[in-house]
């Protein structure tokens, strides 16, 4: 019975000892890629803001005026799918410039849309044609690329290449050899974006620019012997 007791005790220490022994066998490395692309695709906030005495005329001048915006985003070949209201706003206007209670002296209709433009080289016309028709609004222009989860999907796996290379050298350093994957895990970055090539409209350069798409992952190897 004694040594019955001596073989548990002993297979409980090696249950303890093993995991620990486990654990220090796994070298976690950073593997990061990126891929440049320009962008294919542009989101603007274009509107119109009128100013009368009375919310009615106003309102009025605004719907005549956005009704001209909107007909030129058309006619510059801009589709229906790509046209959508985002703001839209009535505003009382004051006179605080004179000592007492402020006075009522008008009111202001904002009214903005949000379009997408596919082509990216008819941007500058574009604009210039909404402002000639009466545009006064502008705002929240974004470049973005439209292909973005097939780029990220390249720079994933350059990242696990890069990943695999820096664990093969500590594993080589260390007088161990690279084993099987434990873990993997994606830190994901916002991508910036730099400027490339600048278009102008009404006087007003744009620059596109280019989007560098990063990625970064942490990944476990275990290490053999």
């Amino acid at each position: 019975m004694k040594s019955l007791r001596v073989i548990a005790f002993a297979l409980a220490v090696t249950a303890l000892v093993a995991p620990a022994q486990a654990a220090d066998r796994f070298v976690t490395v950073t593997g990061e890629a990126s891929v440049n692309a320009a962008p294919d695709l542009a989101v603007i906030r274009v509107g119109v803001a009128s100013n009368a005495k009375t919310a009615r005329e106003a309102s009025d001048a605004n719907a005549r005026q956005m009704t001209d915006v909107i007909a030129a985003i058309k006619a510059a070949g801009i589709a229906d799918r790509d046209i959508q209201t985002s703001r839209l706003a009535l505003q009382a206007q004051y006179d605080s410039s004179k000592p007492g209670l402020s006075k009522l002296v008008g009111f202001q209709l904002s009214n903005q849309i949000t379009m997408q433009i596919r082509d990216i080289g008819n941007l500058p016309a574009l604009l210039d044609r909404v402002i000639a028709a009466g545009a006064n609004e502008m705002s929240g222009m974004e470049f973005v690329v439209s292909e973005q989860s097939k780029l990220l999907d390249k720079a994933r796996t350059e990242a696990i290449a890069d990943a695999r290379r820096k664990a093969e050298l500590y594993a080589q350093a260390a007088g161990a050899r690279l084993g099987a994957v434990a873990s993997i895990s994606e830190e994901g970055a916002a991508p910036p974006a730099y400027p490339m090539q600048a278009m102008r409209a009404a006087g007003v350069p744009i620059a596109p620019g280019e989007k560098t798409l990063r990625v970064t992952v942490s990944v476990s190897y275990e290490l053999t012997h």
